[in-house]
């Protein structure tokens, strides 16, 4: 039976460094499988994951000798953390390895949907149309952008903005009026209604919990500024999806560029069908190439820590 066990995708070279010291068992679509999984369970002291497999309930009856769960990502929704602190498993997020990529999406859709249609113009302009008139769009110079969650990412995302000449704004009830961070990035520190009420485009970049399900609300979208732009490259459950939908069919928001959503895929009965200004891609933003290899070895070298007897910084015990 093996030491460690892959249940969804890792890089290939992160996957080799550990067959170097452990009897590995990698595959990539394994989590499809329970029963599968689970009959291999027995004797494994770690297991590597996406957001696919889920580490509780029964899971860990089939693993009564785990000692860590790399988690190739940061999002834990997945995991039911205390019950793997309560059985002494090292739980370990791929902190910082993917940052950069997720910054990067959160930037480019604001870009995109600030220049209105822009974007979507290239199938009138192959068939010979030169539709100017309807494409005219904003800058992002001079526009405040208000970042809901001012943790890693987020921060990432701020001098990004900062970069295009863009007034940052941030509120987050985790991060202290008195931390550094704020005069060191210069970013004004808000309260949510400020945010709210004054930001030209909004980025979201906190967890899903009990507190932030539907935190941007029907009631918070009625009360953004005309024309704004929403980012979601958080989580699901943060956005009350139809009354996004409802929101820029109307006209009253600019855009929006959702990377995550409530149920993941989306139903057929999904909201968004037919509606404007809107981008959505498939929980793509930590999924580059540069961003998988950091993260498989960060991962890698973390597993390997704890099953020698050193716990990283970054677990969770």
């Amino acid at each position: 039976m093996p030491d460690i066990i892959i249940s969804e995708f890792m890089q290939p070279s992160a996957v080799d460094d550990l067959r170097r010291d452990f009897d590995v068992h990698y595959d990539e679509t394994l989590y499809k499988r329970l029963d599968e999984l689970y009959a291999m369970g027995r004797d494994a002291r770690a297991i590597c994951i996406r957001n696919e497999t889920e580490i509780r309930g029964a899971f860990f009856d089939a693993f009564p000798n785990l000692k860590a769960v790399g988690r190739l990502g940061v999002g834990l929704d997945n995991i039911d953390v205390p019950a793997c602190q309560q059985r002494g498993i090292a739980v370990l997020p791929a902190t910082g390895a993917n940052e950069v990529s997720v910054a990067e999406l959160a930037i480019a859709g604001l870009m995109m949907l600030v220049r209105g249609t822009t974007y979507f113009a290239t199938p009138d302009v192959a068939a010979g149309k030169w539709p100017r008139g309807r494409l005219i769009g904003r800058e992002v110079s001079g526009k405040t952008l208000g970042i809901v969650g001012f943790g890693r990412i987020g921060r990432h995302v701020a001098r990004r903005a900062q970069g295009l000449d863009m007034t940052v704004i941030a509120a987050d009830p985790h991060v202290p009026a008195d931390d550094p961070v704020w005069a060191r990035m210069g970013v004004e520190k808000v309260s949510f209604d400020r945010i709210w009420d004054s930001a030209d485009a909004l980025s979201l970049h906190l967890p899903y919990t009990p507190d932030t399900h539907n935190l941007v609300s029907a009631e918070v979208i009625a009360r953004l500024k005309p024309g704004t732009i929403l980012v979601n490259v958080a989580r699901g459950g943060i956005v009350d999806e139809s009354a996004l939908a409802a929101a820029l069919t109307s006209g009253h928001l600019g855009g929006a560029l959702l990377d995550v959503y409530a149920t993941e895929p989306l139903p057929a009965d999904n909201p968004f069908q037919g509606v404007p200004n809107l981008i959505l891609t498939p929980h793509i933003g930590a999924t580059t190439d540069e961003a998988r290899v950091r993260t498989g070895h960060m991962i890698a070298d973390n597993v390997r820590a704890v099953l020698t007897g050193t716990i990283p910084d970054t677990a969770i015990v």
